[in-house]
């Protein structure tokens, strides 16, 4: 959209908060950018230039507005449609492959070379991926900052630089404040390794309906829900970490504490893309509801969301162990190897919840005996094959991965069959079109609402919506989503 520059302008002349972080806008006589939302005087049309990323902003040397914090909008919801290279690679920028792997990394993962990712970044989005991943270490450092007793050079380093005099230059070039005036300005009272994120959301946004699947799908010992706050701990690229997220209507508060504080940016976009926190539920709701088979569900929950997941690896093993039983019944399964399998956890934030252990690993279940798991012993092989194939690096289900592709892989495997494979591709990797209509209750459903599978077909691209919907419409609910 930011090479539309008439609809983007106008877009800022009505302060429309529904394209914050879908573009952005620099104003050339101020050398500032800002959301389109940003409560400033509107500028002259002739001054103003609009990027489709802050990084893209910073790149070509405008700074941050203090004002509107363009830095701090929720994601473009673009990158969890788009399934070509560029959608790729913006999810693993987010993950923080580049500051883990380097953008050799980054391009091994896409298959491509390091010129032509560079190439095509620049291309569509105005900033190649080392200036993307520097736009998102200064926010990162920005949170460590504001938020914690840190040090300024094991912030420097936490955040993914690789030196103090690059950590200075990036926050005094990005927010036109030293990272010693940004400290002064903070509040205070915060504790080290311990971080609270505001995360800013699209509205409408369906926040009880998202705390009740979460709520469904607890496995002791590794997650809770109390009130509208879900806690869990992660398992993270640097270590062990755990999370308390509570959703209002208009925000998610994130409390976070982490063994090592470099993967604090990685962890916070993991709890963005688990609570579909960058969705466009008006674009969604739009289309939906232009269906009149589907018009009073989503008129009745707007701006629901689909759950994706922290850790892909774990929703595969939970659909799994899932297959023909019903949700409590797989989580007390799951419970019950916690435990045994899992990793030990020992962390303020863990303790407050009844938190005791990581999900296990993969390593963890590969090595696991198909007798010891308490459930058909065919189904048990299903999960250590996984295991195996994720342990190996045979199968890889992080955010940057082609879709299509590991559909085929999981179902090329003993024991997955197409309502698992792509559940696990709905969930562990976030795809917006996925229609299960191989399962009983949604296919039960969509019968009783006179639905063919033609019909769905004008729901695209957000029939993972549309399943959702469907979903909490019938009283097998909870039984249906493992």
């Amino acid at each position: 959209m930011f090479t539309d520059h008439e609809r983007c302008y106008r877009a800022v002349q009505s302060r429309d908060a529904r394209f914050d972080g879908v573009f952005y806008t620099a104003v050339r006589t101020t050398g500032i950018y800002c959301r389109p939302s940003c409560p400033a005087v509107t500028p002259r049309v002739q001054n103003v230039t609009f990027y489709a990323t802050a990084a893209a902003a910073q790149d070509a040397g405008f700074r941050a507005c203090r004002r509107c914090r363009p830095d701090t909008t929720p994601g473009s919801p673009e990158w969890d449609v788009r399934a070509d290279a560029v959608g790729r690679a913006m999810r693993l920028i987010g993950d923080g492959v580049v500051e883990r792997e380097g953008v050799e990394g980054l391009a091994a993962r896409l298959g491509y070379s390091q010129r032509h990712v560079n190439r095509m970044l620049t291309q569509q989005l105005g900033a190649g991926p080392l200036a993307l991943a520097r736009s998102n270490r200064s926010h990162a450092a920005r949170t460590l900052i504001e938020t914690t007793d840190m040090p300024m050079a094991d912030i420097a380093f936490a955040a993914g630089f690789s030196s103090i005099r690059q950590f200075n230059d990036s926050i005094r070039r990005t927010y036109d404040l030293t990272p010693s005036q940004m400290r002064g300005r903070r509040r205070r009272g915060a504790v080290t390794g311990q971080i609270t994120v505001r995360l800013a959301v699209r509205r409408p946004f369906h926040a009880e309906a998202l705390v009740d699947f979460l709520r469904a799908h607890v496995v002791p010992g590794v997650e809770a829900v109390d009130g509208r706050t879900y806690a869990r701990v992660l398992r993270l690229p640097h270590g062990l970490g755990a999370m308390a997220a509570t959703l209002a209507d208009d925000h998610v508060s994130l409390e976070l504490e982490l063994v090592d504080l470099r993967d604090m940016s990685t962890a916070v976009d993991r709890v963005r893309r688990m609570l579909d926190l960058d969705a466009d539920p008006d674009a969604i709701d739009e289309v939906l509801s232009a269906d009149p088979a589907l018009r009073d569900l989503v008129l009745a929950a707007p701006g629901l969301r689909v759950p994706a997941h922290v850790d892909g690896f774990e929703v595969a093993v939970r659909t799994i162990v899932g297959q023909q039983v019903s949700v409590a019944g797989a989580n007390t399964v799951l419970g019950r190897h916690i435990g045994t399998f899992g990793t030990p956890v020992d962390l303020a934030l863990a303790r407050t919840f009844g938190l005791t252990h990581a999900f296990p690993s993969p390593a963890a279940l590969a090595e696991a005996d198909d007798e010891t798991f308490g459930m058909p012993r065919s189904r048990a092989r299903a999960v250590i094959g996984l295991a195996q194939a994720v342990a190996d690096g045979k199968l890889v289900l992080d955010p940057g991965v082609d879709r299509d592709e590991v559909r085929e892989q999981l179902l090329a495997m003993r024991g997955i069959g197409p309502w698992t494979a792509d559940y696990v591709v709905m969930r562990a990797l976030a795809h917006p079109d996925i229609l299960l209509t191989t399962d009983l209750v949604l296919k039960r459903e969509l019968e009783r609402r006179g639905i063919t599978p033609q019909d769905t077909e004008r729901w695209r691209p957000w029939r993972s919506y549309a399943g959702m919907h469907l979903w909490r419409s019938t009283p097998a609910f909870e039984r249906a989503i493992p």
